[in-house]
């Protein structure tokens, strides 16, 4: 009797305790670290990021915060697909999407109005303020760029010409730059015929900076178009 009595007593005590050690303020834990408050989580619009630089170290740069967030954050993108637009578009405009350059190329990655409409696109005021239409072009734009120099990737994708080792990445990114025709006579003249834009960059220094980056994810497509 005195054994089933106790367990009225016991059984209770042990529930309140669960509850209690539940309950308790751990002070070891703070949940302000696991806050998403103060986090820039849309990457349509405009961000920094770090990325890997052609010397294989990361350059980093802050990420803008409206929050005002005293925390600093560094997506590591490698060299993915990811990491190739945002390294490309961070050497056209520092990641701008909102910027027009002194020569009138628009944009995030900088693009031409001629090439926009090889792409689809017409409307460059509609264009500049799209986010999202503009990583749509950078695609496209990568896309089309590929089915014209397939050949040109197969036959020099692993060869050095001019003192670099080409690689997929690198002729797309070159392309990008100064058009795929420009990267045509460079490759199958073996460098001699070297392309540079108005601010000095060309097809043989893009074809560096930008080499070795996983561009797979690339469908070659003649008729690829910007569309949202």
């Amino acid at each position: 009797m005195i054994k089933k009595v106790s367990n009225y007593f016991v059984i209770p005590l042990a529930i309140c305790a669960m509850f209690f050690l539940a309950l308790k303020p751990q002070e070891s834990l703070n949940i302000d670290d696991y806050s998403t408050e103060g986090l820039e989580l849309n990457y349509d619009m405009e961000h920094d990021l770090a990325f890997l630089n052609q010397d294989g170290n990361v350059d980093h740069v802050q990420l803008s915060n409206p929050f005002q967030s005293t925390h600093t954050y560094f997506p590591y993108l490698g060299k993915s697909y990811i990491g190739f637009k945002e390294a490309l578009a961070f050497k056209e405009s520092r990641g701008n999407y909102f910027t027009v350059n002194t020569l009138g190329y628009l944009g995030k990655y900088q693009f031409g109005s001629e090439t926009l409409k090889l792409i689809g696109i017409h409307n460059v005021n509609s264009f500049l303020y799209n986010p999202k239409l503009q990583e749509k072009a950078f695609l496209a734009n990568a896309e089309r760029n590929k089915w014209i120099l397939r050949k040109d990737i197969k036959r020099f994708v692993g060869k050095k010409v001019n003192g670099i080792e080409v690689t997929e990445s690198g002729i797309l990114a070159a392309a990008h730059l100064a058009g795929p025709g420009s990267v045509k006579r460079f490759l199958r003249s073996y460098g001699s015929q070297n392309v540079s834009d108005a601010y000095g960059s060309s097809v043989h220094y893009y074809m560096k900076k930008f080499s070795g980056y996983d561009t797979s994810f690339i469908e070659a497509d003649k008729k690829a178009k910007a569309i949202l």
